[in-house]
């Protein structure tokens, strides 16, 4: 289990390095998006853990939290990656699919996606899902890349011999549908992320 650890951290570390090589800082930009949540309190979710970069700068703020995905696969790498620095105690980690969770409604103060929604068959399935997860004076945060993030993603998927897939929905759209839904929501944007902070009116 050690080697495994220390493996998937060495892939962890070239993997941030690959991203470094084109001006994407993970660290940086992980961190400003927890920066534009704050004040961050309460029941915690991260929809979508991915790799587990925004599990991480959860976990080293000092969170504990639930965070879930669809595929076991990418979920192991971001859990063996947080038991390396330490954190598996802060963080629970479930298989959900994200058009329909296992979680009672109202269940989280703060519901963070991370670059996720570009990837979604079904986003505004899934923007309904984390609306009903969310409790009443509780908040969802939406992140995804700028138009710079993209063509950072597809230099390193084209590098990789892969095309890195965009749905149609984009955080504009999610901007308009939660302003539809009575939501009051702010975005902000650095180089390489949009984030947006939806609160319930």
């Amino acid at each position: 289990m050690n080697n495994e650890i220390l493996e998937n951290h060495k892939r962890y570390l070239e993997r941030k390095a690959l991203y470094k090589s084109f001006g994407y800082d993970v660290d940086k930009e992980r961190d400003f998006i927890l920066k534009q949540a704050e004040p961050v309190s309460g029941r915690i979710l991260e929809a979508g853990t991915g790799k587990g970069h925004f599990a991480l700068a959860l976990a080293k703020a000092g969170y504990s939290f639930v965070t879930f995905d669809i595929s076991p696969e990418e979920q192991r790498f971001a859990k063996l990656n947080i038991t390396h620095f330490g954190f598996d105690k802060q963080v629970d980690f479930r298989i959900e699919n994200g058009e329909k969770t296992s979680f009672l409604s109202g269940s989280f103060d703060v519901v963070f996606s991370v670059n996720v929604l570009h990837h979604l068959r079904n986003a505004y399935q899934v923007i309904d899902e984390l609306i009903r997860l969310i409790s009443s004076n509780g908040k969802l945060i939406l992140a995804d890349f700028t138009d710079e993030g993209f063509k950072v993603m597809d230099k390193i998927h084209g590098l990789e011999g892969n095309k890195h897939e965009v749905r149609e929905v984009t955080l504009s759209d999610a901007e308009n549908y939660l302003g539809n839904k009575g939501f009051k929501v702010i975005g902000t944007k650095s180089i390489y992320q949009a984030v947006l902070m939806a609160e319930k009116r």
